[in-house]
């Protein structure tokens, strides 16, 4: 088989978006539209991928090099069609860069859910000498270029605007993706004309061209409509992120899941969950994220590049932000409602982390708990500790971050300020409501605060009179 060449289309303004942003950057899953579809063209190991640019060229050319360069792909290449007039033109600005050897396949990078295994059948009806074309049946096919057949053969496309009556009728309608034998369509993108009622290109018009050389149009029917769909209002942008999410649940949950309401479920990049995981509603998962077996995960969550141990519960509304340090936390712990972790948090098992508090950059040992309104940051946190209501870690200085040790076995009391960078020595205990700012002895009871004093017979200051 020859090798494949991918064209991207991407120049799109994307008016009904009401937006500055290219159309193509609009985000589905946490993604770009576009994002989405070199995704899909990966399993093709493609010789070249060429995006066709042109509104917001600049924008839409660096997010490509960077995803590229992430991915380690070498063979990114763009051609800027300005001014924009039609398909078959933007497809003509691409000519250069395809040699004439391969199959080239041209998508939409505004279409984000088309399958690689749908791509693949597109390139093997193309098999090097067809032209193939993608099509898909539609309840109402208005706005797009409908198939026109004699018999089970392939004559022609025409698009809406210049369809007849009678046409208009049909509900087969090409999708926008093609595969055909890049020699041929260099050859007939040379012949386009733009002698329709738009005044534009139409890539379309290489169906009756290649029917007029003898050569076999092919179509396949894309499976399902929500491959094909495209972007291009913020209506459909959203109609086609729950299709997206609900068809990441269905799979979640035929792999064993229990997803309590698929409606209500979110994933912003990648999921991967171990035996019996409960996730309740509104829950929503951005980056890197695995659930061991046994995690349940309570309603109103938000969890992001995160690895979260067999058997822990995580408490309605906790937000759990690893960024690129990550978060982890070990098995059967309990963290929540209202608990927040951020970036560098590690826990070991049995950790209890319960509402309002705060870990960053912190270690926890085993079987240690911080369950009250409490802030540890920059901070390892030995075994067995029990970290009381209202305390914090003083970690920053107004110019350098510091860091608190605190051993196993200690007791931090309620309302205390640890000053880094300090060391609670192992199995001490620091008395509620003082502010420590030198290291610990191990096993010493410290108290760090203004001593009481208590006023007999005090009068608390009075309003005067009201004038009458």
């Amino acid at each position: 088989m020859s090798s494949i060449d991918v064209v991207i289309m991407a120049a799109g303004k994307g008016t009904r978006m009401k937006s500055r942003l290219p159309k193509v950057l609009h985000r589905l899953a946490g993604r770009a539209l576009l994002a989405h579809v070199m995704d899909s063209v990966k399993p093709l190991a493609a010789r070249k991928l060429v995006f066709i640019t042109g509104n917001g060229a600049d924008e839409v050319e660096a997010a490509v090099t960077g995803w590229a360069h992430a991915a380690g792909l070498q063979t990114v290449a763009f051609a800027r069609q300005e001014p924009q007039l039609g398909t078959g033109h933007a497809v003509q600005q691409a000519v250069p860069q395809l040699p004439d050897d391969g199959t080239t396949l041209i998508l939409n990078g505004d279409v984000p859910l088309i399958q690689p295994g749908t791509l693949q059948s597109l390139v093997d009806a193309c098999d090097g000498k067809h032209l193939a074309l993608l099509t898909v049946d539609m309840p109402d096919p208005t706005g797009y270029g409908r198939i026109l057949r004699k018999g089970e053969a392939v004559q022609a496309i025409v698009e809406h605007k210049d369809a007849s009556a009678v046409q208009r009728e049909i509900h087969e309608v090409y999708t926008g993706f093609m595969a055909v034998p890049s020699a041929m369509l260099k050859r007939w993108l040379g012949q386009l004309t733009n002698d329709n009622a738009q005044g534009e290109y139409y890539l379309t018009d290489i169906v009756g061209m290649a029917v007029h050389d003898g050569a076999g149009v092919v179509a396949v029917k894309a499976a399902d409509k929500v491959e094909v769909d495209g972007v291009n209002s913020p209506l459909q942008l959203a109609e086609l992120e729950r299709a997206y999410q609900l068809r990441k649940a269905r799979a979640m949950m035929e792999a064993g899941v229990r997803i309590a309401d698929p409606a209500r479920f979110d994933v912003r990049g990648s999921l991967d969950c171990a035996q019996d995981v409960e996730i309740d509603v509104n829950c929503i998962f951005e980056g890197s994220v695995t659930l061991g077996e046994g995690v349940r995960i309570g309603a109103n969550c938000v969890i992001a590049n995160a690895t979260i141990g067999a058997g822990t519960r995580i408490h309605p509304f906790t937000h759990i932000d690893g960024e690129s340090a990550g978060v982890a936390i070990g098995a059967g712990a309990l963290i929540g409602p209202f608990a927040r972790l951020r970036p560098g948090a590690n826990l070991a098992a049995d950790v209890h982390i319960g509402n309002f508090v705060e870990i960053k950059n912190a270690t926890m040992g085993q079987g240690s708990k911080a369950n009250h309104l409490a802030y540890i940051g920059d901070s390892t946190v030995g075994e067995r500790v029990n970290y009381g209501a209202g305390s914090i870690t003083a970690n920053y200085d107004g110019a350098n971050k510091r860091q608190t040790v605190i051993e196993d076995d200690v007791h931090i009391g309620s309302n205390c300020v640890l000053v880094a960078p300090v060391r609670i020595g192992r199995g001490g205990t620091v008395g509620g409501g003082s502010t420590i700012t030198k290291d610990t002895e191990p096993g010493t009871l410290s108290v760090a605060r203004g001593k009481q004093v208590s006023i007999s017979n005090w009068k608390r200051p009075t309003k005067p009179p009201k004038p009458s």
